[in-house]
């Protein structure tokens, strides 16, 4: 058991939902404190039957501390890692500033627990996208070896964070009821709408989402040689991303085979029956910490393609879920961190 834990971001939605499940998973620890932004310090939370005041995010904060996890914007993840693990504290990060960093490791539990023997106090969590196509993936992988990929995401507005979800509410009402409505949160109307960009552009026309999944699959896996074509779309959904998968093998992999495949993979649940109009979306699989798979089947171009659909909770196994299940992980090998974050800093 770990003698003090802190959750950094703590009053986020990603933060919140971490606090839900440190109490339902019984996470162990003997201390825990809350930290976040001089904004939010002072204010109560309330976490398995018990108060508990927000500290202000300090690098004092960390003095005794065992294990971080933080759910915060690139820029505080910047500042706050070297903070923790300069006072021997682990950190799980869910930022997306340490994910690339060659001396970090950017931990699937699923995919690649086996990597965390390589920290050096800092683990990072992946892509929210990019987790459910992972832990996807693995099973094919592992069986036939995924040569390319080509993925189109359908990604809810709660991947926005607070303001997203808000959004949506407030631009559906504005439509339906004929009402003048100005973006804020997106860069358009999301109110019965499509908008194919998420995040900055990048090379070859790709945006910084697109550029993720291609860059954090590659690391996780462990292997440049997987080809990554994604298409990342927002759309007017409340939470749950879904995608669109079509994966290219070495060999031929059957309907039949993958079901199985999937069916074995703990993590993953296999939703599928077309006839009866049974598969997964997002109102079936929201607050769930599974990846729902369904819609397998051959694909019609290619002698070694299997298309699927794929669904799962952003902010759970995308974001928090993921996390607590890396700190599980190191609690479980009774870890402290190996070498201070100077070694990892960029």
């Amino acid at each position: 058991m770990l003698d003090s834990v802190a959750v950094v971001g703590a009053t986020g939605a990603v933060g919140t939902i971490i606090l839900q499940l440190l109490e339902e998973r019984n996470f162990p620890f003997q201390q825990i404190k809350f930290l976040a932004s001089a904004r939010s310090a002072g204010k109560t939370i309330r976490f398995a039957g018990k108060d508990y005041t927000v500290e202000e995010l300090t690098p004092d904060a960390f003095t005794g501390v065992d294990l971080a996890i933080g759910s915060t914007p690139d820029e505080t993840a910047r500042d706050f890692a070297p903070w923790a693990v300069e006072r021997g504290c682990i950190v799980v990060d869910e930022s997306g500033y340490w994910r690339m960093d060659p001396k970090v490791p950017l931990i699937v539990p699923e995919v690649n627990a086996h990597a965390l023997d390589q920290h050096q106090g800092l683990i990072a969590s992946p892509n929210c996208s990019t987790t459910q196509m992972v832990v996807a993936m693995k099973p094919l992988h592992d069986a036939a070896r995924i040569r390319r990929v080509v993925v189109s995401t359908y990604q809810a507005t709660s991947g926005m964070g607070l303001a997203g979800s808000e959004e949506l509410d407030v631009a559906t009402r504005a439509a339906v009821n004929s009402e003048p409505f100005k973006p804020t949160a997106f860069a358009h109307n999301i109110a019965f709408n499509l908008i194919p960009q998420i995040g900055s552009q990048k090379e070859q026309g790709y945006t910084s989402e697109e550029m993720k999944m291609v860059y954090e699959t590659r690391k996780i896996f462990g292997d440049d040689s997987i080809q990554v074509c994604p298409t990342c779309v927002r759309v007017p959904v409340s939470n749950c991303h879904s995608e669109s998968i079509l994966v290219e093998t070495e060999r031929k992999i059957t309907v039949n085979e993958a079901r199985e495949l999937f069916a074995a993979t703990p993590g993953i649940v296999v939703v599928d029956d077309l006839p009866a109009s049974v598969y997964p979306m997002p109102s079936t699989c929201t607050g769930r910490d599974e990846v729902f798979i369904g819609r397998i089947r051959e694909d019609l171009s290619s002698p070694n393609g299997l298309a699927f659909w794929c669904v799962s909770d952003n902010l759970r196994k995308g974001a928090a879920t993921n996390a607590v299940q890396i700190a599980e992980l190191l609690s479980k090998k009774g870890q402290g961190a190996k070498k201070p974050l100077a070694a990892v800093a960029r």
